[in-house]
């Protein structure tokens, strides 16, 4: 009997896990309507994205089950008053359809420049949420000359810059458990087929549960100015998102030298969703470090 209680509420500790990192707060509706939408059809998919605002390019990047407007709704309408927003929708999210292809980091930021070049844009500054996170930093490391200024929120290039119990939960999901969430809600209004919500769940477990390593080496080369913003009980592991500020030329002594190009904000008492309801907090932070 004790067996059972521990097993269940190890299976519960899963499921918030699966929550917090996979669904931050909804929105409570964009104000504004995109200038242009549409599909970009980049490596055997048409993949979603929608333009709102003029001015140089800012292209965002949503987490894992999340869509243009659960992550970004908020900030879309003031991030979209000074610059041309370009948010797209990945594999299997939102309006872009399920595909049997395989998922990973490169592949994933592929797409994304294949939307850049689908808009002709050259160039842009570009942010990143939690799965979105990786895929910019993937991008940077990809095609350098793409991305002006980087902003991941957040996130990591390597699995162990999570904390432990974060990596070892993913080996106990299972779809059933997104059964009623606010994910599978999102999902079910804008999915192009609504019958393919158990396929992508198991692709995207897979893909969450899958380690990676982006590489040291390959972070330190990074030549665009970069903003991490992190929540200081927001899951990762703090000791190595230190490493990182560091092998993007952070955590100096400024004072008596030249202050750093990257920049580090880490935000009191928020978590992993909490830190995307921060929307004055994050929007003051971007426009700040984007201007």
């Amino acid at each position: 009997m004790k067996n059972l209680f521990q097993m269940g509420n190890m299976l519960k500790s899963v499921l918030l896990l699966a929550i917090i990192l996979f669904a931050a707060p909804q929105s409570k509706g964009q104000q504004l309507k995109p200038a242009e939408s549409g599909y970009a059809p980049v490596n055997g998919l048409k993949v979603y994205y929608e333009v709102y605002g003029e001015g140089k390019p800012l292209v965002l990047l949503h987490g894992a089950f999340m869509t243009i407007e659960t992550n970004w709704g908020q900030l879309i309408p003031e991030l979209s008053k000074t610059r041309k927003v370009i948010a797209v929708e990945l594999q299997g999210h939102g309006h872009t359809p399920f595909s049997d292809r395989k998922l990973d980091q490169s592949t994933l930021a592929s797409d994304v420049e294949g939307v850049m070049n689908h808009l002709k844009v050259d160039s842009a500054d570009v942010v990143g949420y939690s799965m979105g996170g990786s895929i910019a930093y993937k991008l940077t490391i990809q095609s350098p000359k793409r991305v002006k200024k980087l902003v991941i929120i957040s996130s990591t290039y390597k699995s162990t810059g999570w904390r432990p119990e974060i990596a070892g939960a993913f080996k106990n999901m299972k779809p059933e458990m997104f059964a009623n969430t606010p994910m599978k809600t999102a999902y079910d209004a804008v999915a192009p087929d609504k019958t393919n919500w158990t396929k992508f769940v198991e692709k995207m477990i897979v893909f969450a549960g899958t380690p990676f390593d982006m590489g040291d080496a390959n972070i330190a080369k990074i030549t665009s100015p970069v903003l991490i913003i992190a929540g200081d009980n927001d899951g990762l592991d703090k000791i190595e998102l230190i490493k990182t500020y560091q092998l993007l030329g952070g955590d100096k002594f400024a004072d008596m030298g030249e202050m750093p190009k990257s920049h580090l904000a880490i935000v009191p008492a928020q978590g992993h969703v909490s830190l995307m309801m921060q929307t004055k907090t994050i929007s003051a932070y971007l426009n700040d470090f984007l201007k």
